[in-house]
């Protein structure tokens, strides 16, 4: 059964998809059945851009484990860069290159 369950980030950035890069203002996150991965459930993340209707996507199926672990290592990531780059503290604004 099927939760359709889905949870919504906004968010600023690129991502490189089938036509090429393009801006993502949001991400659409649910643990369901994949359509591609060999798993029963996967965490799954497509990131769109809804500003322009959303009609291409880059995603992604992921174990639990290995979101747990990505989880995890975006966080050692953000604190390691931001310490290494003189950015602790500073604004998570996007550039506006982004907006």
């Amino acid at each position: 059964m099927c939760s359709y369950i889905i949870r919504k980030a906004a968010l600023a950035g690129s991502a490189k998809g089938a036509n090429g890069w393009m801006r993502i203002d949001s991400a659409n996150i649910y643990y369901d059945h994949p359509f591609h991965a060999p798993f029963d459930h996967a965490l799954n993340i497509d990131f769109v851009n809804d500003a322009d209707g959303g009609r291409e996507r880059v995603a992604v199926e992921l174990s639990a484990a290995a979101a747990r672990e990505l989880i995890r290592q975006i966080e050692a990531a953000l604190e390691t860069g931001e310490k290494e780059h003189g950015l602790e503290g500073t604004s998570d604004e996007a550039p506006a290159y982004l907006t």
